[in-house]
């Protein structure tokens, strides 16, 4: 390796917090991770391949709850990515993953998209809005090309190449068009100097744009928004599920038990025998 695990931990610590805004409280968990896992995992160097095998890692941590080492396996994955994105040759072993309860998403509400966007530059506001009104992945729109847009309808690649065409507002193609005469893109939407934008370029424009209004954002929670807010004004799940381009409906239906929430809280908000039980309580 080029550097050693160490110098490499600091570099990836400075890119989470910069690039991905991971909060302070997200980094130290990151860091404490990182380092008692240097502690303890096994590094096999192969000519220029190196495996970091977690094994004596996983078993001092064995006792924790499977959220905990769920979040500290994930922590090493993240980590050796951004290796072999600096060029290293690095893999992991035993870093299997095991299963946790799902949890529901956290989708931002209508009023906190619309006051960031009120405060965002044109391209902030472009990648914010197709996030939110297409539901796109973030690997989606980075990938999106010019000849795959029109005035009403949007041509999507999504995993396994299965393509999908989505719906799209009169107001997002009068962005889009803006943008274009302002930027002049010539095969991907969002491009620089002739080469497309990185995904971790397009993550960092939400993570401006929403830092500004004090909020934490992150592109799939935008896609989430989406997702919650066609379900919870009647659109027919298969649909949604079409929109999204999950491979099954069972993916989907996690937003429906996020619908149900939001619709039981609303529901205690607004029924007044709910209310007399409050006073009554």
């Amino acid at each position: 390796m080029k550097q050693s695990l160490e110098q490499y931990r600091k570099e990836f610590l400075h890119y989470l917090e910069k690039f991905r805004g991971y909060s302070d409280l997200t980094l130290k968990s990151y860091d404490e991770s990182l380092k008692e896992a240097f502690k303890l995992l096994e590094v096999e160097e192969e000519g220029s391949h190196t495996t970091l095998n977690l094994m004596p890692y996983r078993l001092q941590i064995a006792h924790l709850k499977p959220t905990t080492i769920s979040k500290k396996i994930s922590a090493m994955r993240s980590f050796c990515e951004y290796l072999n994105d600096q060029g290293e040759k690095v893999s992991l072993k035993a870093d299997e993953s095991i299963k946790v309860p799902a949890s529901l998403p956290k989708p931002i509400s209508d009023a906190h998209i619309k006051e960031a966007l009120s405060h965002a530059t044109l391209n902030e506001q472009l990648v914010v809005t197709l996030l939110y009104t297409l539901g796109l992945r973030i690997s989606e729109l980075a990938s999106l090309e010019l000849k795959e847009i029109s005035g009403e309808w949007v041509r999507v690649m999504g995993k396994g190449q299965k393509g999908r065409d989505i719906p799209m507002l009169s107001s997002s193609y009068t962005l889009i068009q803006e943008y274009m005469d302002k930027t002049g893109p010539q095969q991907f939407l969002f491009e620089s100097k002739g080469t497309r934008l990185s995904e971790n370029s397009l993550r960092y424009l939400v993570t401006k744009c929403f830092k500004r209004v004090g909020l934490k954002v992150t592109p799939h929670q935008l896609r989430h928004s989406y997702a919650t807010a066609l379900l919870n004004n009647n659109a027919r799940i298969a649909d949604v599920s079409e929109l999204l381009g999950h491979a099954s409906m069972s993916t989907t239906q996690i937003y429906t038990k996020l619908g149900s929430s939001v619709k039981m809280q609303n529901y205690v908000k607004a029924h007044p025998l709910c209310q007399d039980d409050d006073e009554i309580s």
